[in-house]
């Protein structure tokens, strides 16, 4: 199959669209396939067959910083169509009618459209700016031939704002490559370790651990333990100032940014991987990552995305309860086996995300729907 990923965004960043467009695309590129990207500005130019086919300005979203489409030729994007002929273009939801909504409409009757439904916002204004959104790209949501969205979370959300009816497919992780990334010498640990790793803004929880994590010395006088934060963000300033007034210097360290492969050897060190999330999470692919890297275990914000990834109890917690959230840290640290029983069934649950699965769920979708695409066609033409 010729296969065209249409992302509104370029591949210069790597948040979680950008990550699933290319691990699937590497995964099918390995099954044969012949993997293009159709994007927006992009400067990256170490992977074949980008197409980048727009001018993009930054805007914040969802509490992220999005690359989006201001402008962008409607002869370009004509004239790439009728030269690949693709059989399907696998567009990335929602998206914007300056780039990805000139693709669709401009796609043969021939190509089948497949879309995946990424998102589920942090709060009104933007699953306003969602529903504003549906309004626009209505033509171009009839041309679609099958939708999935991440999880049952951003369905729900899919459906109520922009009224589509999808099927789930969960996002795409590639275990073994965070597997193989674990593999070097861990650290040498006198502690146990707790690791946070995620953009330094509020819906990330970041602050609300370390409140946690104050309660765990000076409540519950736990303090064999450290936490190593990694990431950066618009709270860096303020959550340096709360470890000096809280003096919790002696426990908490940041180590700043990490580069993608750092990321699994990070993982594997953690105890206790934390993601406490308050809100905005559609999947979350971080703690697929981590479990995948082999973490203790991961505890995570109990939000819908992240409890769809997730879904024990005994793994998710309400960031801002800062007494549950910090007796539930105390038991991780305190009780091996329960450590070990949620590490146990974590390993399960992630079999689910591994690309070669979700791959091959995809696949098994670009070729029903190229299969009814030429039946339309055949009986058209008789």
């Amino acid at each position: 199959m010729k296969i065209g990923f249409v992302l509104d965004d370029g591949l210069d960043a790597t948040d979680g669209v950008q990550q699933y467009v290319l691990t699937l695309g590497t995964w099918l590129l390995k099954q044969g396939h012949d993997v293009h990207y159709l994007v927006g500005q992009t400067v990256r130019d170490d992977i074949p067959n980008i197409h980048s086919l727009g001018k993009n300005l930054t805007v914040r979203f969802n509490g992220n910083r999005l690359s989006i489409p201001f402008s962008s030729s409607k002869k370009k994007i004509v004239q790439l169509l009728q030269q690949e002929q693709f059989d399907v273009l696998h567009v990335q939801m929602p998206y914007s009618p300056q780039l990805a909504g000139k693709v669709i409409s401009a796609a043969p009757q021939t190509t089948a459209v497949v879309g995946t439904f990424h998102i589920l916002p942090y709060g009104r204004v933007q699953a306003a700016a969602t529903w504003a959104l549906s309004k626009v790209v209505a033509p171009s949501l009839r041309r679609f031939d099958s939708i999935v969205t991440v999880s049952t979370a951003a369905q729900g959300f899919a459906k109520k704002y922009m009224n589509i009816t999808s099927s789930v497919v969960p996002n795409a992780v590639s275990l073994a490559k965070f597997a193989k990334g674990a593999r070097k010498k861990k650290s040498a640990q006198t502690r146990q370790r707790i690791i946070f790793l995620g953009r330094l803004v509020p819906r990330k929880g970041c602050i609300e651990l370390l409140q946690a994590v104050d309660q765990l010395v000076n409540v519950h006088k736990v303090t064999d333990f450290e936490v190593v934060i990694a990431g950066h963000g618009q709270q860096r300033a303020k959550i340096e100032e709360f470890i000096a007034e809280k003096k919790l210097g002696d426990y908490v360290s940041m180590s700043g940014w990490l580069t993608e492969a750092d990321k699994p050897h990070f993982l594997s060190n953690a105890d206790i991987a934390v993601f406490p999330s308050i809100a905005g999470e559609s999947f979350g692919i971080v703690l697929v990552e981590a479990i995948a890297a082999g973490a203790g275990v991961v505890l995570g914000g109990d939000n819908p995305g992240y409890r769809y990834v997730l879904e024990d109890e005994e793994a998710l917690v309400s960031p801002k309860d800062t007494a549950v959230f910090a007796e539930r840290l105390r038991a991780l640290l305190r009780d091996p086996k329960l450590r070990s029983r949620l590490q146990k069934a974590q390993q399960k649950r992630i079999e689910d995300f591994d690309v070669a699965v979700v791959g091959g769920q995809i696949e098994h979708i670009y070729q029903r729907e190229i299969a009814k695409r030429a039946k339309k066609s055949d009986n058209g033409n008789k």
